[in-house]
């Protein structure tokens, strides 16, 4: 069964790279490149994974992920937070909040392709759709 993910990323390159790598292990992805859009996005998806960037204008990374945490429809969505910023204790911050993973900038290929199965399990056969 094809995943479906939404990533959260304001930066156009680390965006694109996220969306091909899912897409070639068969996922099914939406992009969100404007924080205040994400929530609405999640509920109209109902994702099997968010990928979720911290560095974000207008709404946290962090905020974002606990404003999933009290949502019926998202709260038990696996997240994975990347960051370019990891500073000390970002890790520990941003599990906090609710994030299930926590990959740092520049990603690791196939860290990140391990990180995600890992979180949603095998992406699936696939077609390319993205939004």
């Amino acid at each position: 069964m094809t995943k479906k993910v939404v990533i959260v990323e304001d930066n156009e390159l680390n965006l694109r790279l996220f969306r091909d790598l899912l897409e070639a292990h068969g996922a099914q992805v939406t992009t969100v490149r404007d924080a205040r859009d994400a929530l609405p996005a999640m509920q109209a998806e109902r994702p099997d994974l968010v990928i979720m960037d911290i560095q974000l204008p207008h709404i946290s990374g962090v905020e974002l992920i606990r404003m999933m945490r009290v949502d019926p429809a998202l709260e038990k969505t696996p997240v994975m937070a990347v960051t370019a910023y990891a500073g000390k204790g970002d890790e520990s911050r941003v599990r906090e909040a609710g994030a299930d993973a926590y990959v740092s900038k520049p990603i690791s290929v196939a860290r990140f392709v391990e990180a995600v199965e890992a979180l949603a399990g095998s992406l699936g056969e696939g077609g390319r759709r993205s939004s």
